[in-house]
Order: C-alpha cells, then structure tokens, then sequence
C-alpha cells in the first residue's frame, strides 16, 4: 500500500513538471518505475504512455479554454506524429531494455539541451498565398488581455521533425514535448506558449496510438498504471493553472537540473545492464 502512494505522489509530480513544460510526464515516470521500483523496462514504458495520455488530457482543457491551443496545427501536425508512434512502438518491442535505457537517457539529455537554448518568442505575421494561409495554419493567443495573431512558417520541416518526435515517443513511452516544441518553436516559429500548449494537446493523441501497441503485447499493467494516471492527472491540472502565472526562464532552469540528473543516472544504468 505504502508503494502505491509513493508512486502516486511521484506521479503527481511528473503531471505538474509535464504539463508546466509540455513534455509530458514521462520523462519522471519511467525514472521512477525502473529505478525506484524496479518495474521492467518495457512496462514502464506502457505505464507511462497511458500516464502521457492523462496528462494531456489534464492540460489541454484548460489550454484550449483560455484560447492559447490552436487545435488545427496540432490536428494537421498529428497526422505526422501518430505515423511515427506506430513505428516507434513496433521497433520498441525488438529493443532490450538496456539498449531502450540509453536511448532514453540521451533523448533526455538532448531535451535539456534544446530548452535551455534561448530563443525569442516568435510572433510572425501571415504571408498572402503561402502554404500556411491554404492551410490555415495561424491563429491568435491572449496575452496581458490583448489577442495577439500569429502564423506558421517552414511548415514541412516542421512536420518532419513531427515524425521524428512520435516515433521518440513511441519508442520511449514519452511525449517527446521537446522536440514537439522544437518543431513549433524554432522552426514553426510559434509564440512559445501557443507551442507549449499545443504540444500538450498533441501528446496524448500521439501516446494512444502507440499505446495500444504496447497493451496487444501484455506490457500495460493495471496495478502500476492506474496509480500513475490518476496521479499524473491531478499534477497536469495543477500545472495547468500554474503556468497562467509561471515565468518560462524559472520552469526551464527548474526542468533542466531535475532532468540532468535523471538522464545521468539512466545512462549509467543502461551502460551497466542494470535493466531488465
């Protein structure tokens, strides 16, 4: 009983950093099921996917309530990431766990990386006959209570880079937020907000099908991911409320030493086969 509290504390603690990040709170959970708890790789993984889609689901109603998701980027970019959730979770299972540890370990190393990279906060302006106007790939977002607009640019290297985040996802068990957030934000050139919210909104669509994957291979427990959803639940929405009134350099600092640590550890378990 007391490990099933402990896991659902830590679960609300993966939520909160998920959602005030766009990450998805993966990047805690499977830390915190091989190494706390010495769950097995590969159903750590399916635990976390189904937690992903909880903390999705959390974050992105409030998201879209106070208008900053744009539910059409997300929904054309889906179409790439779910493609590569699919390859990422069949690949996933011919991986072993060790080998999966590594790679974990780097992604989230690489996600460090790419949040503390300062970067201004993108408005650009919708270009007359581009391929973001025939898509329809522009919006507006609140900000100070003044609708500000804004629209896509670089639209295929960004959905490319789409691909890549759901196949990291599928693999790993992680929303893969980062790169989600790369392809918006540095290359999409969105408001930074706009594309931490709608990668949010993305994540669990992304997870669910790479999800059900992994449940046709008996690797989604429900005694370890029924702690972990609600837990991860309850923190997106705290994270949710939270981010209204967060300062993005303190979240990335804050994400960034937590992270460094994990990943640290992983890889040097990974090196050691201390998986299974």
């Amino acid at each position: 009983m007391s490990e099933i509290i402990i896991l659902f504390l830590g679960a609300i603690s993966a939520g909160l950093l998920g959602s005030l990040t766009g990450l998805g709170g993966g990047v805690i959970i499977i830390p915190l099921l091989t190494l706390g708890f010495g769950v097995p790789m590969h159903y750590a993984i399916g635990a976390s996917l189904i937690s992903v889609i909880g903390t999705s689901s959390g974050a992105a109603v409030a998201f879209v309530k106070e208008g900053f998701t744009n539910m059409r980027i997300g929904m054309f970019l889906e179409i790439g990431t779910t493609a590569g959730a699919i390859i990422g979770a069949l690949v996933s299972g011919m991986l072993n766990p060790n080998t999966l540890g590594i790679i974990f370990a780097s992604i989230l190393l690489l996600t460090v990386v790419l949040n503390l990279k300062g970067k201004p906060d993108h408005q650009e302006p919708l270009i007359k006959g581009s391929l973001e106007e025939r898509l329809k790939l522009y919006g507006t977002f609140p900000d100070k209570g003044v609708l500000k607009s804004y629209s896509a640019r670089n639209t295929v290297p960004g959905f490319l880079m789409m691909m890549f985040a759901g196949a990291m996802s599928g693999l790993l068990g992680i929303g893969s937020g980062a790169l989600k957030v790369l392809a918006m934000d540095n290359m999409m050139r969105l408001p930074f907000k706009v594309s931490t919210t709608t990668s949010n909104f993305m994540i669990g669509v992304t997870a669910v099908a790479s999800a059900m994957i992994y449940f046709q291979r008996g690797e989604i427990i429900p005694v370890i991911a029924a702690p972990v959803l609600v837990g991860v639940v309850v923190g997106s929405f705290i994270g949710s409320k939270t981010l209204m009134v967060s300062k993005t350099k303190k979240l990335k600092t804050f994400f960034a030493i937590v992270i460094t640590i994990l990943s640290i550890y992983m890889m040097y378990n990974g090196i050691n086969k201390s998986f299974r």
